[in-house]
């Protein structure tokens, strides 16, 4: 009886990895509508719907720094009809702000794939004095936390990696966060604080304008989008590459046929040349690794901003 049962289970597992999907599948986006997140996700769905059939729908999630729409994920039935679409916040930074989240981001997620990701820019306004990362160095070290880098958010992407570049330089500034990158924007814009390390996507068209300065930007080469702004490895501050990811993942326990079907959809969503096209003028790298690729950089990533979150003392208040 045992073995008929199991016997079964199995069949029914196989027959419904084989109909999936057969209903709207929800990608849970855990931020509000509008952000780079959001972005990807509704590139994709179109690709995903003409690749496996069905319906796909994006459904935002907001609060408490993406965790909120993670959890929900997180324990979702793992059947492949709700997936997560996230920046890396809630998979490697909010676990580590937060007192009390509701997951396990180790364990309670099946990785597809990193879909994108982009570097941040250490972006000044037009009429700064500070015209070189040599200029802000020796600014720096001249007056120690008197420079104010603003940022989204405690926690954020943008304020991390201004933590890291005190601390590889040995240097210090006037850390300000705002509530978004909307407020950020308009007081740099505004010359009311002097720098932001601000991703590539948002920070570019201002660039373009002339209106903010990029004196250098934290990806492992050169953008073909700022071909003449240095890394900050190439100026020598080591360890301080950093990017903004976006990434899909399901509740841990996906059938893997479903899991397969998933991955090749969203990989060949992203290699498509208009999506591609576009993403790339928007300062997305495709990145669209396997799941295997994904799970070992999640640990990576985790225990990197666990221990610079927890040596710079970094909280979410």
């Amino acid at each position: 009886m045992k073995k008929l049962l199991c016997s079964l289970a199995a069949s029914l597992a196989l027959s419904s990895a084989l109909a999936w999907p057969d209903k709207p599948v929800a990608l849970v986006v855990p931020f509000p509508p509008g952000g780079s997140t959001d972005l990807i996700a509704r590139t994709l769905l179109p690709k995903l719907q003409e690749k496996l059939g069905g319906t796909f729908i994006v459904d935002n999630k907001a609060g408490a720094t993406g965790t909120i729409g993670a959890g929900l994920v997180a324990k979702a039935a793992p059947d492949g009809y709700t997936l997560l679409v996230s920046s890396l916040g809630p998979f490697v930074i909010a676990p580590h702000l937060l007192t009390k989240v509701s997951y396990d981001a180790l364990k309670d997620f099946d990785y597809i794939t990193v879909a994108v990701q982009a570097p941040n820019v250490l972006v000044v306004p037009a009429k700064s004095p500070h015209k070189t990362m040599a200029d802000v160095i020796a600014y720096e070290k001249a007056n120690p936390g008197k420079m104010s880098f603003a940022s989204s958010g405690n926690g954020s992407s943008d304020h991390l990696t201004a933590e890291l570049f005190w601390l590889q330089t040995g240097t210090s500034g006037l850390h300000v966060p705002y509530k978004g990158g909307g407020p950020v924007m308009t007081d740099l814009l505004g010359a009311q604080v002097d720098s932001s390390f601000m991703n590539i996507n948002t920070a570019m068209p201002q660039i373009l304008a002339g209106k903010l300065r990029a004196l250098s930007i934290t990806s492992a080469k050169r953008s073909p989008l700022l071909p003449n702004v240095p890394t900050l490895e190439e100026i020598g501050v080591k360890e301080a590459n950093v990017y903004s990811w976006q990434a899909i993942a399901a509740p841990r326990g996906l059938p893997a046929d479903i899991k397969t079907k998933l991955h090749a959809a969203i990989v060949s969503g992203l290699n498509d040349p208009v999506i591609k096209a576009r993403l790339l003028d928007l300062g997305f790298e495709i990145v669209a690794n396997t799941p295997e690729q994904f799970t070992a950089y999640q640990a990576t990533e985790f225990a990197r901003w666990k221990k610079l979150i927890e040596s710079r003392k970094i909280t979410a208040d």
